[in-house]
């Protein structure tokens, strides 16, 4: 399983579960809950912040914490082809 940290900027996964009890209610509170689609947006060019989208508004997230989010990438659906 990948952490939220990990993930690319433009790539969407689903938040599965959080690793640290103590932050678990301040993500809950922004959003951050299990089951929801969660989409970084950008990543600050020191690589922290991170900005992501989640539960349809944007966030700023610091590395520690998005470092205590567990994910579950989406598969991205293929290309269709034009003939």
């Amino acid at each position: 399983m990948k952490r939220l940290s990990e993930l690319e900027p433009g790539a969407t996964a689903r938040i599965h579960s959080f690793e640290k009890n103590d932050l678990f209610l301040k993500l809950m509170e922004m959003g951050c809950v299990p089951g929801e689609l969660i989409r970084v947006e950008q990543i600050a060019p020191l690589g922290d912040p991170i900005s992501v989208s989640v539960a349809g508004y944007s966030l700023s997230l610091r590395l520690d914490e998005a470092d205590n989010i567990f994910i579950e990438e989406e598969k991205q659906p293929a290309k269709s082809r034009r003939r």
